[in-house]
């Protein structure tokens, strides 16, 4: 029986391709030292992990575009919290939730996720190397005040990060989400465990579009966006994945380590500034149930306050979704 492909061997054609240049099979094999075929069975575990891995004759291999593979020993450096960076996981925020809470605060980034989660349940589609995959437990002594916050406050770190690296007009749609021109450009999911009165601990998810192309987005079923196409609508260079990830834990890291003393008070106007919904016709659904009304921002506790014809209305996330006119 032939011996299963590891890790490492796949991760290093990965490498020898991540130029997006074209690569000679003979070329390729004779540095691994197997034969072609060997190789072509390598090509093709690729294409498992949603790689875009052509082929021609007389040309060899190639990505259809650059990937740059994530480093943690530069990650590393820009934050206290203990990081690993993994190939291939089913979910970050999974792993994570499944961790020694005693190694907190720490965070895993992969490249790869199988299995990826957002709210509700819902898939999030998660391709080799074509986003931003990351997810971070944070342990308290005790709860935080405005725990059910948190997610607003996450956002404004990640819109932060991307306005320090340059990219602007990104906004945030309640609970949980980044838009950009309407679009999704990224997303929360936080996982608590905890008994009230006692310690709490938190698993934050953070995915963003990165350089997804539209072949490897079938199973998504909202308008979406990635950080590439938003750049290029700025006329802006794109931060690369190491850049970006580490502009998120710097911010990240920061109001993480804040935000047991000073909640989500403090962000507050940032998450108006930066609110979606803000003064806009909204629909509320709650399974087959709704209501219509003016989104007209959230309290100090993070529940949305849309304005009705019955009078305003606080909400909850829960189970609720928001959609935008």
């Amino acid at each position: 029986m032939a011996a299963a492909l590891s890790e490492a061997e796949l991760l290093a054609l990965v490498d020898a391709l991540a130029d997006g240049e074209w690569h000679s099979g003979e070329d390729l094999a004779a540095a691994s030292g197997i034969t072609r075929a060997a190789l072509s069975k390598r090509v093709e575990r690729l294409r498992d992990w949603q790689l875009d891995v052509e082929s021609r004759q007389g040309l060899g291999y190639r990505l259809s575009a650059p990937i740059e593979r994530l480093d943690a020993h530069v990650l590393q450096a820009t934050t206290p919290m203990r990081l690993r960076v993994a190939a291939v996981v089913d979910s970050t925020n999974t792993q994570v939730l499944d961790a020694d809470a005693s190694h907190d605060p720490q965070v895993l980034l992969a490249e790869l996720q199988t299995a990826g989660r957002g709210r509700r349940g819902r898939q999030w589609i998660s391709p080799f190397g074509a986003n931003l995959y990351l997810s971070i437990g944070w342990s308290w002594a005790a709860w935080p005040r405005e725990l059910s916050a948190l997610s607003l406050a996450v956002g404004v770190a990640c819109v932060e990060a991307l306005t320090e690296l340059g990219v602007t007009g990104v906004q945030l749609k309640w609970p949980n989400d980044l838009l950009a021109g309407g679009r999704k450009l990224g997303g929360i999911l936080i996982e608590h465990r905890g008994e009230a009165g006692g310690s709490c601990r938190v698993v934050i998810g953070i995915g963003i579009n990165v350089q997804m192309a539209a072949q490897q987005a079938g199973g998504v079923t909202q308008p979406w966006i990635n950080l590439g196409e938003l750049c290029e609508i700025q006329q802006r260079p794109m931060p690369g994945r190491n850049a970006l990830a580490a502009a998120l834990l710097r911010q990240l890291t920061t109001r993480l380590s804040r935000y047991a003393d000073e909640g989500f008070s403090t962000m507050a106007a940032d998450w108006s500034r930066l609110d979606a919904s803000r003064d806009a016709p909204v629909r509320i659904l709650n399974g087959d149930a709704g209501f219509d009304g003016i989104g007209r921002g959230v309290d100090r506790d993070g529940a949305l306050l849309v304005e009705t014809a019955a009078g305003m209305q606080r909400v909850h996330a829960g189970e609720v979704s928001l959609r935008l006119a």
